[in-house]
């Protein structure tokens, strides 16, 4: 379970004395946390395991935007800061998707559910979340599943 992965791995970054990591997943942890004390207050479970790795993927598109505008401000000691964690919250993550893999997965949906056109596109990516969840960034494989819903 990927809790539990990431409690082991707090525990061993705290004994290896790895300062970056050891931050890293204790903000992971207060994340979690924080999600299921607003699910306890709604009456809910605590989060799931694809609730988890999609609150990891929005952790990393965070830090990259961060890094990108450290950047862009000459601050590059913050944005190598910010790339460490994105390599320590990605170790919990699926490998992602490379463009090819993720419009083959795209076509192979738009095949099986016999979508017709872009009304079918809401259909398409809920199946692609429950098959391909931390693994296909959506946001970039929104205009794909319209380019393959419109050639069809």
């Amino acid at each position: 379970m990927l809790r539990d992965q990431i409690a082991t791995a707090l525990k061993e970054s705290v004994k290896a004395q790895d300062k970056c990591r050891t931050s890293t997943l204790r903000l992971i942890s207060a994340a979690l946390k924080d999600r299921d004390i607003d699910a306890r207050g709604l009456g809910k479970d605590p989060i799931s395991e694809d609730d988890l790795r999609a609150l990891l993927a929005k952790m990393v598109k965070q830090r990259e935007e961060s890094a990108k505008i450290y950047e862009e401000n000459n601050r590059p000691e913050l944005a190598a800061q910010e790339r460490e964690e994105i390599v320590v919250i990605q170790g919990f993550l699926p490998k992602q998707l490379s463009e090819a893999d993720t419009r083959a997965a795209i076509a192979k949906v738009v095949a099986e559910i016999d979508a017709k056109g872009i009304k079918d596109m809401g259909k398409v990516m809920t199946e692609l979340k429950m098959r391909h969840a931390g693994a296909i960034d959506f946001s970039k494989a929104s205009p794909w599943v319209r380019d393959a819903l419109t050639a069809v």
